[in-house]
């Protein structure tokens, strides 16, 4: 499958990405595949993440673009998807059921529809037994709930995916995913609801048993847009260790042929699980002040002893001046959002300094970091040049792709 970028006049308010737009880097890399002489190689580079958003990729209901209804998203399926490609976590929501068990799902509420009515039901007011009910079943013939979701624009729409699978639980993932994926737990709470402490340290404690239980060699990242949520995870990691844990990539199945001999150095510090805080990064306005800047996340992050930030990527280009910050701090920066699909957008955002990326479309994106990043510098690493190979690592673009670029700030700032 060729390759897709697109232009930011194509963007309309930065919303949707265009699936049918000439490449502009495509011609300039060959799809030989790079072998590496490990053993021969000394120099160390620290890992550019690609990291699949609810696995393969999100769901959007009647989108133009084929790929948001190709698999559905939070679930095994989606997740051993996307593992197919050479990234290195998959991200996924967690939220706990009435009966206490941590189940993998996004919305705060589930649709569906009984004698021609639809209702509504807040996941975490169900039982487990109650949540699986709904969509397909495991059971050969067994016939599930009807399930809808609700648009941005308050439409209720068919739940209605290419390739279907059931819903699954915390646990079950980390049985039956692909053992070599991180996974990118975000830990989902209502942004409309107030929660207490205590609900808030029962709710963490359940899906840190799971994670203590399963998790062995994993490595794991827990996220969440909840400050005090985010700010608490962190302070019960010594009640439920996860794991102390390197980083050594060479999956040769991937086509993924870079050493990294660090304590995972782009997001990890030796130590047990890691806990990054999630932000809109000003792109929005929120009633808590500590989601409203990039800046205010740097100080959610050095007041709870947490990893990192994941921030909206336009929050970042419309305030590259935080990157640095977020660097002195000695913290680490991925991102999320709809510019994660364009290739260009990417690799800029590995120029500034951002340690990895959440992304849609898994193949496209996983395989352009492949060949604007990651080759460059193994074609240096295999002909034993240390300094063209840390040159390498730093991309080069064409005329065409820095025009693109340049465009591409000032129309960020508009939106």
């Amino acid at each position: 499958m060729a390759l897709k970028a697109v232009n930011v006049s194509d963007v309309p308010n930065l919303d949707q990405v265009p699936e049918n737009n000439a490449s502009l880097y495509s011609s300039r890399f060959n799809s030989e595949e790079m072998e590496l002489n490990v053993e021969a190689a000394s120099f160390r580079a620290a890992k550019f993440l690609v990291i699949g958003h609810r696995g393969h990729g999100m769901n959007i209901m009647q989108s133009s673009d084929s790929r948001m209804e190709a698999i559905k998203e939070n679930t095994i399926l989606s997740f051993n998807s996307a593992a197919k490609f050479p990234i290195d976590f998959i991200e996924f929501d967690v939220q706990v059921t009435k009966d206490d068990c941590p189940v993998i799902f996004h919305d705060d509420f589930i649709f569906s529809q009984e004698n021609g009515t639809v209702y509504e039901k807040r996941v975490t007011d169900l039982r487990l037994e109650e949540f699986l009910s709904f969509g397909p079943q495991k059971e050969a013939g067994k016939q599930g709930k009807c399930l809808l979701r609700k648009s941005k624009d308050g439409k209720i729409l068919n739940w209605n995916v290419e390739t279907d699978d059931p819903f699954c639980t915390l646990a079950e993932a980390f049985q039956k995913v692909d053992s070599s994926l991180g996974f990118n737990i975000e830990l989902k709470f209502d942004d409309n609801v107030v929660y207490h402490q205590d609900h808030l340290t029962h709710v963490l404690q359940v899906i840190l048993q799971v994670v203590s239980e399963y998790a062995k060699d994993r490595p794991i990242i827990f996220s969440s847009f909840h400050p005090d949520a985010a700010q608490l995870v962190r302070k019960l990691h010594n009640t439920y260790p996860v794991m102390t844990y390197a980083y050594t990539i060479f999956r040769h199945h991937r086509q993924t042929y870079i050493l990294v001999d660090l304590v995972l150095k782009v997001c990890f510090v030796s130590g047990n699980e890691q806990v990054f805080f999630l932000t809109n990064g000003g792109t929005q306005v929120y009633y808590d002040s500590r989601r409203n800047s990039l800046e205010e996340a740097i100080q959610v992050c050095l007041e709870g002893g947490l990893q990192g930030i994941v921030s909206e990527i336009k929050g970042v280009f419309r305030n590259p001046g935080a990157v640095p910050k977020i660097k002195e701090a000695k913290l680490s920066l991925l991102t999320y959002g709809k510019l994660n699909n364009v290739p260009e957008a990417v690799c800029m955002q590995h120029l500034m300094g951002t340690d990895g990326v959440i992304v849609d479309f898994v193949q496209e994106i996983s395989h352009a970091v492949n060949d604007m990043i990651i080759k460059p510098l193994n074609e240096s690493l295999k002909d034993g040049n240390e300094e063209g190979a840390e040159a390498k690592s730093k991309v080069q673009f064409s005329q065409q792709e820095l025009s693109f670029l340049l465009k591409l700030i000032p129309e960020l700032i508009q939106h």
